[in-house]
């Protein structure tokens, strides 16, 4: 029972987290979904570590529900994959501390290129927070990790985030389920709204 016991604490707090974070939602969030409602060009994710990882899905998620958006590495923006990036594009940075390095260091690349950026958060005083038009801050998060260091709740409370994110953006462009099958034709639902009978034959 004693690992149960543990595995419920984790649950327990990521829960907290989660309801506090949605008790504190505001207009942040709708200036952050604006933004993004009114972008002519994609929604680009960039994270490092973990935040990489959430930000991969974000995008996917965004994607998949019919918002142009792709995920960037970092490091790769810094030898040449910031050439994806256009001034019509809102760039989305994740980050923790806020300090990563390796996101710090295309910051000043995004504004040449005259994109739009938006930060994630959990240090309203970090450098990311001061250099992006809407910044989305995470305040008090308390890791499930029993050490306080791996990214737990906090990357938890990203995806989730994005989640609100892509499913209220496609709520308001009306995106219904023939669209979604239109980007899933290898789903149960995709191959009942785009096979159609001459395909098979």
């Amino acid at each position: 029972m004693e690992k149960i016991i543990m595995a419920k604490e984790v649950f327990d707090t990521e829960i907290s987290v989660l309801q506090n974070i949605r008790e504190n939602l505001d207009e942040t969030f709708d200036k952050m979904l604006e933004e993004m409602m009114e972008c002519k060009g994609k929604v680009i994710f960039i994270g490092m570590g973990k935040s990489g990882h959430v930000a991969k899905k974000m995008a996917a998620s965004m994607a998949s529900l019919g918002t142009c958006a792709i995920c960037i590495h970092p490091g790769e923006c810094m030898h040449g994959d910031l050439g994806m990036v256009q001034k019509q594009d809102v760039v989305v940075l994740i980050s923790y501390s806020g300090e990563s390095d390796e996101i710090l260091r295309i910051i000043p690349s995004l504004n040449i290129i005259g994109a739009t950026i938006l930060g994630i958060t959990c240090n309203k005083d970090s450098t990311l927070a001061r250099s992006c038009k809407v910044v989305q801050v995470f305040e008090n998060v308390k890791e499930a990790c029993h050490l306080g260091l791996a990214p737990t709740s906090s990357t938890t409370a990203v995806m989730v985030y994005g989640d609100a994110l892509a499913v209220a953006a496609s709520r308001l462009k009306g995106f219904d389920k023939k669209d979604f099958g239109v980007f899933h034709p290898a789903g149960s639902l995709g191959k009942k709204l785009t096979i159609r009978s001459v395909d098979l034959m």
